[in-house]
């Protein structure tokens, strides 16, 4: 067993790779371009919305207020007219990439600290390289790809982006399980 403080140095190197591994992969390979739509008339659409003033957060349209809606005749008429939406506003302005970059890196020490935790209660110091690739791999794909599907499953999120974040996932978890084999305690 190796205790987690022991391997704060894999958890920060494989978050800084995996930090810049998702920015190529967002900003220089381009694959990820496909992930949202141009609504029609988007500048129509953008000012009829705008009147409304909706404060940033996710919504439903038309969205029932529980359970015993779903069966109401009024809901179930305006399903059947449509559209059907399902929608993330957010707030207008610059865009202000800091602060979710910073979430991200946080994000991705996060991962590291899991995948630290089970290799670590799993394998013992001098363990194989191999070895500890696939526990702290499978870990930090769980962590970076699975929870992509219950989007896809429950809010229809379109497969091509949900195999694209799954296909993101399998790299960082990849490159997490290699820093993990390289640094680990000898």
């Amino acid at each position: 067993m190796v205790s987690l403080l022991s391997l704060w140095t894999p958890i920060l190197v494989s978050a800084v790779i995996v930090f810049l591994a998702s920015w190529a992969m967002h900003m220089v390979l381009g694959y990820h371009k496909a992930d949202f739509r141009k609504l029609p008339s988007e500048d129509e659409v953008q000012e009829a919305l705008r009147k409304f003033n909706i404060p940033p957060g996710d919504y439903m349209l038309p969205c029932p207020s529980g359970p015993q809606d779903m069966q109401n005749k009024e809901f179930l008429a305006k399903r059947e007219r449509g559209p059907i939406m399902i929608a993330t506003f957010l707030k207008g302005g610059p865009i202000q990439m800091g602060p979710p970059l910073l979430k991200w890196f946080i994000f991705c020490c996060v991962v590291g600290v899991f995948a630290a935790y089970v290799t670590g209660r799993t394998h013992g110091a001098g363990s194989a390289y191999l070895a500890v690739f696939r526990t702290a791999g499978t870990v930090a794909f769980c962590s970076y790809a699975l929870a992509q599907w219950p989007d896809h499953i429950w809010y229809q999120r379109s497969l091509g982006t949900t195999l694209r974040n799954t296909f993101d996932g399998l790299v960082y978890g990849l490159l997490t399980a290699g820093v993990f084999g390289w640094l680990w305690p000898r």
